[in-house]
Parts: C-alpha cells; sequence; structure tokens
C-alpha cells in the first residue's frame, strides 16, 4: 500500500483539536487529478458542508493544469466526497448534535487514487493555542540540543 502525500492542512491541527479522522475518496476530473499531482493545490479557506445527504469540499484551489485542452476544470469548483452511508451519517450527528466541525486535514493518493483525510474537530481557545505554540517550540529547542550533542 503506497501512500503519496500531496499537502496537508497544517493551519487545521493549530485551529482545532481533532476528535475523529474520517478517509473520504473524491470524485475528480482528469485535469484536476494531474493538477494534484504536480501538488498544485492550496488548501486555505476550504471547508466541507453538506447538502441533502451528500457532503462536498469546498473552495479547495486546484490549480488548472496547464497542458489540458479547452475541457479544464473551474480551480474552486464544488467536489463530492464518496464516503459510507454509516459514515456520512456519524460526521452530520457529530455535526449537529455535538457542534463540532468537519475540516479537511490532507490530500493524498493512495494505491493511485485520490484521497482527502477529514477530521472532526472542535475549535481550540487562545490559551490551546499558546499551548501548541510553547509545545513546538520546547520540542524543537530538544531537537537543537540532541543535533548538536551528537
Amino acid at each position: 500500500m503506497s501512500i503519496l502525500i500531496i499537502q496537508e492542512n497544517k493551519k487545521a491541527r493549530f485551529d482545532y483539536s481533532i476528535v475523529d479522522t474520517f478517509e473520504a475518496g473524491l470524485e475528480l476530473m482528469g485535469s484536476e487529478v494531474k493538477s494534484l499531482r504536480d501538488k498544485a493545490i492550496q488548501f486555505k479557506d476550504s471547508y466541507i458542508s453538506f447538502r441533502g445527504s451528500e457532503a462536498f469540499w469546498q473552495n479547495a484551489h486546484i490549480a488548472e493544469y496547464k497542458a489540458s485542452s479547452y475541457n479544464n476544470h473551474a480551480p474552486e469548483r464544488l467536489r463530492r466526497l464518496l464516503l459510507n452511508r454509516s459514515e456520512l451519517n456519524r460526521i452530520f450527528d457529530a455535526i449537529r448534535i455535538e457542534g463540532l466541525t468537519c475540516v479537511p486535514l490532507k490530500i493524498y493518493f493512495k494505491n493511485g487514487r485520490a484521497k482527502l483525510e477529514i477530521g472532526l474537530a472542535k475549535g481550540k481557545k487562545l490559551h490551546d493555542k499558546r499551548e501548541s505554540i510553547k509545545t513546538r517550540d520546547e520540542k524543537a529547542r530538544l531537537q537543537r540540543t540532541m543535533r548538536h550533542h551528537r
């Protein structure tokens, strides 16, 4: 099983504490897949929305594939997520009942297919973010001292 990570949404892990994760397939056009292989994607303001009984990935900017012909894709179009009915129900209930939010965490190729890891998340408070920064800085400082002692 080969996994090739295209991009990770580090800001989501900083802004939210992740409660649960799911792996979703993506309904993509051919030119989008080629752009993903070139790593021409931006997660910045993307989010997961629900319409009816389906989940969609919105505002993810996948750049147009330059070598494609006239039938290229729209960069920020709505992309359907491919999830099982039970997974969709769990996510939808967690959002509606528990007040969690659903955020995209990373996009990758698994066995040649594009997958999106999404997470059920709870927003962090300001002091939680400061704690994250503090632990990250301590870890970096520890790595530096370990490198110097070797």
